[in-house]
């Protein structure tokens, strides 16, 4: 079974938009949507599985059928407090599912709108072949470290840096059996998917991302991607 996690659980309190940002409009239609249509263009997916936070689950139901009326292959869950319980909250549905074993799990960020197909193939195969990938992107910018307010602590070397992207997917059951082995201080860290198998030695592949998948989190990433659509209209 291989299954999309579509993270949409949060609020987006950063894009100022007084609402969560998967309902924005960019484009004429809202984030999730842009997002969704995207992974249904990838014909391996069983299921896809949009979270949501609960008070909005109502509004995401309607907004998904209403673009997609009766489209069997998406689902929308409750999203967890944080991004990992979001992440386990979609495994659970996989596993309610009676999912085979070894079963893929394919995690992305909702406003990333503009991933690419072969993003998304790639990270299924890289997935199945390795247990665990993510999309990456060079750092273009030197990084500076501050552990104390305002005090500069180090600065790693930029060649070795990476800016880590979305999708990034892995193998449910290695998931599973690596966070089962945490201490509660590990799975405090867990911010993203990756940093489990990473605390365990466990392999991720990391392959090239795109810069174009950029994620919507600010108000100027908006005037980004209506810049970016209009210039692909014209073009046309």
């Amino acid at each position: 079974m291989i299954c999309a996690a579509m993270l949409a659980g949060g609020i987006g309190t950063r894009l100022e938009q007084g609402k969560p940002k998967q309902f924005v409009y960019i484009n004429n239609k809202p984030i999730l949507v842009h997002s969704v249509e995207k992974f249904l263009n990838v014909a391996k997916f069983d299921k896809i599985i949009v979270s949501s936070p609960k008070e909005f689950i109502g509004e995401t139901k309607e907004l998904i059928e209403e673009h997609f009326p009766k489209n069997d292959k998406l689902v929308v869950i409750e999203g967890g407090l944080t991004r990992n319980g979001t992440i386990l909250n979609s495994i659970k549905y996989m596993k309610d599912q009676n999912c085979e074993k070894d079963s893929i799990l394919v995690t992305h960020d909702a406003s990333r709108i503009f991933v690419s197909e072969k993003l998304i193939e790639d990270s299924i195969k890289y997935a199945i072949e390795v247990g665990a990938a993510s999309a990456v992107i060079p750092a273009t910018d030197v990084i500076f470290e501050s552990k104390e307010k305002g005090k500069l602590t180090d600065i790693p070397l930029r060649k070795y840096l990476l800016h880590a992207q979305t999708p990034q997917s892995f193998n449910i059951d290695k998931f599973l059996e690596i966070y089962t082995d945490l201490s509660e201080d590990e799975i405090a860290k867990l911010d993203e998917a990756m940093m489990l198998f990473y605390l365990r030695n466990a392999d991720v592949k990391l392959f090239r991302g795109d810069q174009g998948n950029f994620k919507i989190t600010r108000p100027f990433d908006i005037t980004l991607a209506e810049a970016i659509f209009k210039n692909s209209h014209a073009s046309k």
